[in-house]
């Protein structure tokens, strides 16, 4: 059986029919012999003509008598013609059924659960006859298809986050720039506004330049400058009194140095952590810099309800949600950010209550 299925199709059918040609041919033959031994045990009539001429009447068979003998006559003939092709039937149900049905079977419910968009199941290994290669193919047609919507859900997932990631990397900068209209409408002559318009401004056509000419945000390019560490600490103040002016902030930074980074990202991140922080203080927020060898340290820290166990568990997903509010774009854009520049995110509760997030960006280094 198992040496018959491995056969291919062709090899196997005409096995099969010779065989059941051979069966019927026997089963005929022995019909056709018990026939004619039935056949002569009844009489045929007709006379005997002995050695010295002497003839002599044979037994005449009955009208039952003749009857029978047609039928035997008949049978016996009709054995030649049903059983081959009693043969050649079972053999092709046979065939059906040892070599067709599987494959049949498996192909039909994979192209039923294909239009029912569901490539989740594979086409297990068949016979390596020509059914069983168009089921290897099918197979092999199906993981490609799998693949391919994956890659595709991939970079829909992907433009997804980018999208989201642009969205809200922008808002905070927008905040600022309608802060500055607000600061500008109330003193036209303010040169701290206007700079920081210009400064806004440009780094918002840099970003969305960048942006545009990337499928993916960890491809977002790093562009480090020297920046001066007393102006990052003076954009944190801008940045905390514009994105939190109802709080009481506070901003700890050395006043001399510099630092080569990418002073773009530096921001967004900054943004993005206030930003969030400012959604959860009760009163207080402070905003530390620190450098630390090859290192720039920023520490975020408020006095709110602190962060959830599972985002402390789990990390900051880019469409998570919490309980508790937090949606965690801006912190899984920082952490991403961070990473990109060398470092990475960290957060934390602090005892009592208060929630710290600290980021760390490599420095004077090249990228």
């Amino acid at each position: 059986m198992e040496r018959l299925k491995q056969m291919r199709l062709r090899r196997a059918f005409f096995l099969l029919a010779l065989c059941g040609l051979l069966a019927a041919a026997a089963l005929a033959a022995a019909l056709w012999t018990g026939c004619r031994a039935v056949y002569s045990r009844y009489p045929l009539g007709g006379v005997s003509i002995g050695a010295d001429g002497t003839i002599t009447p044979l037994p005449q068979p009955t009208p039952e008598q003749l009857r029978m003998l047609r039928v035997l006559g008949v049978a016996g003939l009709l054995g030649w013609i049903l059983f081959p092709v009693m043969g050649l039937a079972a053999s092709g149900a046979l065939f059906y059924r040892w070599k067709l049905k599987e494959p049949i079977a498996l192909l039909l419910e994979g192209t039923r659960r294909i239009q029912a968009h569901d490539l989740d199941f594979s086409i297990p290994p068949t016979p390596p006859d020509e059914l069983g290669q168009i089921c290897a193919a099918f197979e092999n047609m199906r993981r490609e298809l799998l693949k391919t919507n994956r890659e595709l859900w991939r970079q829909a997932e992907e433009r997804r986050r980018l999208n989201a990631a642009f969205a809200h990397d922008l808002r905070n900068p927008i905040t600022v720039l309608k802060g500055s209209v607000s600061l500008l409408r109330q003193n036209p002559s303010d040169e701290q506004a206007l700079d920081r318009l210009e400064r806004y401004t440009w780094r918002i056509e840099q970003y969305v330049e960048a942006m545009s000419s990337i499928q993916r945000l960890e491809q977002l390019p790093v562009r480090p400058e020297t920046v001066s560490l007393s102006v990052l600490k003076t954009e944190l103040e801008e940045t905390a009194r514009l994105l939190a002016p109802a709080l009481e902030t506070t901003v700890r930074g050395p006043e001399e140095g510099t630092a080569e980074l990418d002073h773009g990202m530096f921001l967004t991140v900054a943004e993005n952590l206030t930003g969030n922080a400012a959604r959860f203080a009760r009163e207080r927020l402070a905003l530390t810099l620190t450098l630390e060898r090859d290192r720039l340290l920023l520490s975020v820290e408020d006095d709110g309800p602190g962060f959830p166990p599972e985002l402390l568990k789990s990390g900051p997903k880019p469409f998570g949600k919490t309980g508790e509010g937090h949606f965690g774009m801006g912190l899984y854009s920082s952490a991403l950010l961070c990473q990109k520049h060398g470092g990475g995110l960290r957060l934390e509760n602090r005892p009592g209550s208060g929630a710290a997030a600290l980021a760390s960006l490599k420095i004077n280094c090249k990228f």
